[in-house]
Protein backbone atom coordinates (compact mmCIF):
# COMPACT_ATOMS: atom_id res chain seq x y z
CA UNK A 1 0.00 0.00 0.00
CA UNK A 2 1.31 3.53 -0.77
CA UNK A 3 2.02 6.07 1.14
CA UNK A 4 0.00 9.24 0.46
CA UNK A 5 1.83 11.88 -0.88
CA UNK A 6 3.48 14.79 1.48
CA UNK A 7 1.68 18.14 1.18
CA UNK A 8 3.65 21.35 0.72
CA UNK A 9 4.00 23.63 3.68
CA UNK A 10 2.52 26.80 2.49
CA UNK A 11 4.66 29.65 4.16
CA UNK A 12 2.35 33.12 5.56
CA UNK A 13 4.11 36.14 3.91
CA UNK A 14 6.20 36.64 7.41
CA UNK A 15 7.85 33.70 7.20
CA UNK A 16 8.55 34.01 3.93
CA UNK A 17 9.82 37.81 4.62
CA UNK A 18 11.62 36.39 8.18
CA UNK A 19 13.46 33.88 5.32
CA UNK A 20 14.58 36.32 2.77
CA UNK A 21 15.44 38.61 4.98
CA UNK A 22 17.80 36.39 6.73
CA UNK A 23 19.25 34.43 3.48
CA UNK A 24 20.18 38.31 2.62
CA UNK A 25 22.10 38.98 5.62
CA UNK A 26 23.81 35.65 5.45
CA UNK A 27 24.26 36.45 1.86
CA UNK A 28 25.67 39.95 2.25
CA UNK A 29 27.95 39.27 5.20
CA UNK A 30 29.92 36.51 3.19
CA UNK A 31 30.53 39.55 0.59
CA UNK A 32 31.06 42.29 3.51
CA UNK A 33 33.70 39.86 5.48
CA UNK A 34 35.44 39.39 1.90
CA UNK A 35 36.27 42.65 1.42
CA UNK A 36 36.90 43.41 5.04
CA UNK A 37 39.60 40.94 5.18
CA UNK A 38 43.05 41.66 5.88
CA UNK A 39 44.28 39.79 3.15
CA UNK A 40 44.58 40.74 -0.22
CA UNK A 41 43.64 38.00 -1.97
CA UNK A 42 39.90 37.45 0.04
CA UNK A 43 39.58 41.46 0.15
CA UNK A 44 39.35 41.33 -4.15
CA UNK A 45 39.59 38.15 -5.86
CA UNK A 46 36.94 36.25 -3.34
CA UNK A 47 34.72 39.88 -3.43
CA UNK A 48 34.88 39.75 -7.58
CA UNK A 49 34.50 35.80 -7.79
CA UNK A 50 30.90 36.45 -5.33
CA UNK A 51 29.80 39.69 -7.43
CA UNK A 52 30.04 37.05 -10.39
CA UNK A 53 28.41 34.93 -9.07
CA UNK A 54 25.33 36.85 -7.96
CA UNK A 55 25.58 38.45 -12.07
CA UNK A 56 25.68 34.57 -13.47
CA UNK A 57 22.89 33.37 -11.16
CA UNK A 58 20.63 36.91 -11.70
CA UNK A 59 20.45 36.52 -15.31
CA UNK A 60 20.04 33.31 -15.17
CA UNK A 61 16.70 34.17 -13.38
CA UNK A 62 15.95 36.95 -15.29
CA UNK A 63 16.15 35.17 -18.94
CA UNK A 64 14.30 32.79 -17.68
CA UNK A 65 11.30 35.08 -16.49
CA UNK A 66 11.73 36.38 -20.44
CA UNK A 67 11.14 32.71 -21.46
CA UNK A 68 8.10 32.27 -19.46
CA UNK A 69 7.07 34.82 -21.57
CA UNK A 70 8.33 33.22 -24.81
CA UNK A 71 10.45 36.01 -25.91
CA UNK A 72 13.66 34.96 -28.11
CA UNK A 73 16.79 36.10 -26.13
CA UNK A 74 20.89 34.81 -26.16
CA UNK A 75 20.85 33.77 -22.96
CA UNK A 76 24.83 32.45 -23.03
CA UNK A 77 25.64 35.46 -24.83
CA UNK A 78 24.29 38.11 -21.96
CA UNK A 79 25.78 35.70 -19.33
CA UNK A 80 28.95 35.72 -20.94
CA UNK A 81 28.81 39.43 -21.73
CA UNK A 82 27.69 40.56 -18.02
CA UNK A 83 31.03 38.53 -16.57
CA UNK A 84 32.91 40.02 -18.88
CA UNK A 85 31.70 43.36 -18.12
CA UNK A 86 32.33 43.16 -14.30
CA UNK A 87 35.60 41.72 -14.92
CA UNK A 88 36.79 44.20 -16.91
CA UNK A 89 35.76 46.62 -14.43
CA UNK A 90 37.23 45.06 -11.95
CA UNK A 91 40.53 45.01 -13.52
CA UNK A 92 40.54 48.56 -14.77
CA UNK A 93 39.94 49.71 -10.68
CA UNK A 94 42.36 47.43 -9.40
CA UNK A 95 45.34 46.88 -11.64
CA UNK A 96 45.17 49.81 -14.82
CA UNK A 97 43.88 52.46 -12.41
CA UNK A 98 45.97 52.84 -9.42
CA UNK A 99 49.21 52.71 -11.98
CA UNK A 100 48.40 54.72 -14.80
CA UNK A 101 48.26 58.54 -12.05
CA UNK A 102 44.48 58.73 -12.84
CA UNK A 103 43.59 56.53 -9.98
CA UNK A 104 41.65 59.39 -8.26
CA UNK A 105 39.21 60.15 -11.25
CA UNK A 106 36.01 57.79 -10.77
CA UNK A 107 34.89 58.86 -14.42
CA UNK A 108 37.30 57.49 -16.16
CA UNK A 109 35.85 53.69 -14.52
CA UNK A 110 32.41 54.75 -16.16
CA UNK A 111 33.85 55.89 -19.57
CA UNK A 112 35.63 52.40 -19.57
CA UNK A 113 32.13 50.85 -18.81
CA UNK A 114 30.41 52.12 -21.68
CA UNK A 115 33.46 51.30 -24.43
CA UNK A 116 32.57 47.76 -22.68
CA UNK A 117 28.86 47.85 -22.98
CA UNK A 118 28.99 49.46 -26.82
CA UNK A 119 31.00 46.58 -27.93
CA UNK A 120 28.49 44.30 -26.21
CA UNK A 121 25.70 45.78 -28.15
CA UNK A 122 27.59 46.04 -31.70
CA UNK A 123 28.34 42.41 -30.81
CA UNK A 124 24.66 41.86 -30.18
CA UNK A 125 23.60 42.62 -34.01
CA UNK A 126 26.37 40.63 -35.22
CA UNK A 127 25.20 38.01 -32.94
CA UNK A 128 21.54 38.24 -34.54
CA UNK A 129 23.21 38.45 -37.50
CA UNK A 130 24.46 34.81 -37.63
CA UNK A 131 21.34 33.60 -35.68
CA UNK A 132 19.68 30.93 -37.78
CA UNK A 133 16.28 30.42 -35.40
CA UNK A 134 15.57 34.31 -34.66
CA UNK A 135 14.10 35.49 -38.27
CA UNK A 136 11.65 38.07 -37.94
CA UNK A 137 12.55 38.25 -34.03
CA UNK A 138 15.45 40.21 -33.77
CA UNK A 139 14.40 43.54 -32.27
CA UNK A 140 13.01 41.05 -29.04
CA UNK A 141 16.12 39.05 -29.29
CA UNK A 142 18.13 41.91 -29.00
CA UNK A 143 16.63 44.01 -26.30
CA UNK A 144 15.65 41.29 -24.09
CA UNK A 145 19.53 40.65 -23.93
CA UNK A 146 20.13 43.94 -23.37
CA UNK A 147 17.96 44.48 -20.87
CA UNK A 148 18.93 41.46 -18.99
CA UNK A 149 22.81 42.45 -18.70
CA UNK A 150 21.63 46.58 -17.94
CA UNK A 151 19.21 45.31 -15.25
CA UNK A 152 21.48 42.50 -13.19
CA UNK A 153 25.43 42.99 -14.22
CA UNK A 154 25.36 46.67 -15.00
CA UNK A 155 23.75 47.67 -12.25
CA UNK A 156 25.40 45.42 -9.79
CA UNK A 157 28.87 46.36 -11.35
CA UNK A 158 28.63 49.65 -8.85
CA UNK A 159 29.37 47.88 -5.92
CA UNK A 160 32.63 47.57 -7.44
CA UNK A 161 32.90 51.16 -8.28
CA UNK A 162 31.52 52.01 -4.46
CA UNK A 163 33.92 49.08 -3.21
CA UNK A 164 36.91 51.14 -4.81
CA UNK A 165 36.16 54.22 -5.18
CA UNK A 166 39.02 56.31 -5.34
CA UNK A 167 39.73 58.74 -1.99
CA UNK A 168 37.68 57.30 0.53
CA UNK A 169 37.40 53.49 2.12
CA UNK A 170 34.27 52.34 -0.33
CA UNK A 171 33.97 49.25 1.87
CA UNK A 172 32.44 51.19 4.39
CA UNK A 173 29.51 52.38 1.82
CA UNK A 174 28.90 49.24 0.37
CA UNK A 175 28.28 48.58 4.33
CA UNK A 176 26.22 51.60 4.53
CA UNK A 177 23.97 51.10 1.65
CA UNK A 178 23.20 47.90 1.57
CA UNK A 179 22.23 48.09 5.90
CA UNK A 180 20.11 51.19 4.76
CA UNK A 181 18.55 49.64 2.05
CA UNK A 182 17.86 46.06 4.11
CA UNK A 183 15.98 48.32 6.77
CA UNK A 184 13.63 50.34 4.25
CA UNK A 185 12.38 46.57 3.22
CA UNK A 186 12.18 45.80 6.90
CA UNK A 187 10.31 49.10 7.89
CA UNK A 188 8.11 48.76 4.62
CA UNK A 189 7.24 45.17 5.78
CA UNK A 190 6.44 45.79 9.69
CA UNK A 191 4.55 49.11 9.49
CA UNK A 192 2.12 47.57 6.15
CA UNK A 193 1.53 44.32 8.41
CA UNK A 194 0.52 46.19 11.30
CA UNK A 195 -1.03 49.20 10.04
CA UNK A 196 -1.11 48.96 6.53
CA UNK A 197 -5.09 49.78 4.97
CA UNK A 198 -4.22 51.57 1.29
CA UNK A 199 -2.98 49.54 -1.64
CA UNK A 200 0.23 51.38 -3.30
CA UNK A 201 0.14 49.48 -6.74
CA UNK A 202 -2.16 46.44 -6.54
CA UNK A 203 -1.80 45.61 -10.00
CA UNK A 204 1.75 44.85 -9.71
CA UNK A 205 2.28 44.26 -6.31
CA UNK A 206 -0.97 43.76 -4.10
CA UNK A 207 0.74 43.58 -0.86
CA UNK A 208 2.39 46.73 -0.62
CA UNK A 209 0.32 49.93 0.96
CA UNK A 210 1.42 53.13 0.82
CA UNK A 211 1.62 53.19 4.91
CA UNK A 212 4.60 50.40 4.44
CA UNK A 213 5.97 53.13 2.12
CA UNK A 214 6.22 55.58 5.05
CA UNK A 215 7.01 53.30 7.09
CA UNK A 216 10.19 52.45 4.53
CA UNK A 217 11.09 56.06 4.34
CA UNK A 218 10.91 56.88 8.43
CA UNK A 219 12.58 53.55 9.01
CA UNK A 220 15.45 53.66 6.21
CA UNK A 221 16.52 57.40 6.93
CA UNK A 222 16.65 57.03 10.70
CA UNK A 223 19.17 53.98 9.75
CA UNK A 224 20.95 56.23 8.02
CA UNK A 225 21.88 59.00 10.39
CA UNK A 226 22.57 55.93 13.02
CA UNK A 227 25.11 54.70 11.21
CA UNK A 228 26.86 58.26 9.93
CA UNK A 229 26.91 59.12 13.54
CA UNK A 230 28.25 55.85 14.80
CA UNK A 231 30.85 55.67 11.38
CA UNK A 232 32.25 58.89 11.54
CA UNK A 233 34.69 59.61 9.85
CA UNK A 234 35.07 56.41 7.82
CA UNK A 235 31.75 57.39 6.26
CA UNK A 236 33.98 60.48 4.46
CA UNK A 237 31.41 63.61 4.05
CA UNK A 238 28.47 61.98 5.10
CA UNK A 239 27.05 64.52 7.39
CA UNK A 240 23.73 64.04 9.41
CA UNK A 241 21.92 66.50 6.65
CA UNK A 242 23.61 64.19 3.64
CA UNK A 243 22.77 60.90 5.90
CA UNK A 244 18.95 62.61 5.64
CA UNK A 245 18.99 62.76 2.28
CA UNK A 246 20.52 59.82 1.71
CA UNK A 247 18.03 57.60 3.63
CA UNK A 248 15.66 59.14 2.31
CA UNK A 249 16.65 58.53 -1.80
CA UNK A 250 17.79 55.09 -0.57
CA UNK A 251 14.70 54.27 0.49
CA UNK A 252 12.99 55.24 -2.46
CA UNK A 253 14.70 53.46 -4.16
CA UNK A 254 14.50 49.80 -2.26
CA UNK A 255 10.83 50.42 -2.73
CA UNK A 256 11.04 51.02 -7.01
CA UNK A 257 13.47 48.47 -7.46
CA UNK A 258 11.15 45.72 -5.12
CA UNK A 259 7.98 46.94 -7.98
CA UNK A 260 10.16 46.67 -10.98
CA UNK A 261 10.74 43.16 -10.19
CA UNK A 262 7.16 42.07 -8.71
CA UNK A 263 6.22 43.84 -12.37
CA UNK A 264 8.69 41.21 -14.19
CA UNK A 265 6.98 38.38 -11.88
CA UNK A 266 3.90 39.29 -12.68
CA UNK A 267 4.44 39.64 -16.27
CA UNK A 268 5.70 36.18 -16.15
CA UNK A 269 3.29 34.78 -14.20
CA UNK A 270 5.50 33.49 -11.49
CA UNK A 271 5.61 34.38 -7.39
CA UNK A 272 9.32 34.10 -7.21
CA UNK A 273 12.17 34.78 -9.71
CA UNK A 274 13.60 31.36 -9.21
CA UNK A 275 14.08 28.29 -6.76
CA UNK A 276 17.72 28.60 -5.51
CA UNK A 277 16.43 29.11 -2.11
CA UNK A 278 13.54 26.32 -1.34
CA UNK A 279 10.43 27.90 -0.36
CA UNK A 280 11.88 32.01 -0.16
CA UNK A 281 12.41 32.48 -4.10
CA UNK A 282 15.71 32.92 -6.42
CA UNK A 283 18.74 35.69 -6.31
CA UNK A 284 16.72 38.61 -7.89
CA UNK A 285 14.45 38.15 -4.61
CA UNK A 286 17.11 39.17 -2.33
CA UNK A 287 18.75 41.14 -4.79
CA UNK A 288 15.53 43.76 -5.62
CA UNK A 289 16.04 47.10 -3.86
CA UNK A 290 20.12 46.88 -3.91
CA UNK A 291 20.28 46.55 -7.31
CA UNK A 292 18.48 50.05 -8.01
CA UNK A 293 20.41 51.46 -4.94
CA UNK A 294 24.09 50.93 -6.00
CA UNK A 295 24.20 53.08 -8.73
CA UNK A 296 22.35 55.85 -6.64
CA UNK A 297 24.87 55.48 -3.79
CA UNK A 298 27.68 55.77 -6.38
CA UNK A 299 26.11 58.90 -7.80
CA UNK A 300 25.74 60.54 -4.44
CA UNK A 301 29.18 59.52 -3.58
CA UNK A 302 30.92 60.81 -6.96
CA UNK A 303 28.49 64.11 -7.18
CA UNK A 304 27.66 65.26 -3.85
CA UNK A 305 29.90 63.95 -1.12
CA UNK A 306 33.30 64.22 -2.97
CA UNK A 307 32.90 66.48 -5.18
Amino acid sequence: MSEPASVPVLLSKGQIFIRRLSSTVFLWSIVLAAIFSGNEFVRQYVFLGLMLLLACLGLIEFYGLIERRLFVRFRLWGIANGLLLMVATFFYLTVYLPSSGFKGQPGRANDFESAVLVLFVLGLFLREFVSKKNQGNALTAISMTLLGLMYVPWLLNFIQKINFFPGVDGRFYVLYFIIVTKFSDVGAYCTGSLIGRHKMIPRISPGKTWEGFVGAVVISTGCSVCLAILLGDRLTGLTVPHAVVLGIILSLGAVVGDLIESLFKREAGVKDSGHFFPGIGGILDLLDSLLFNAPLMYLYLRHVLTH
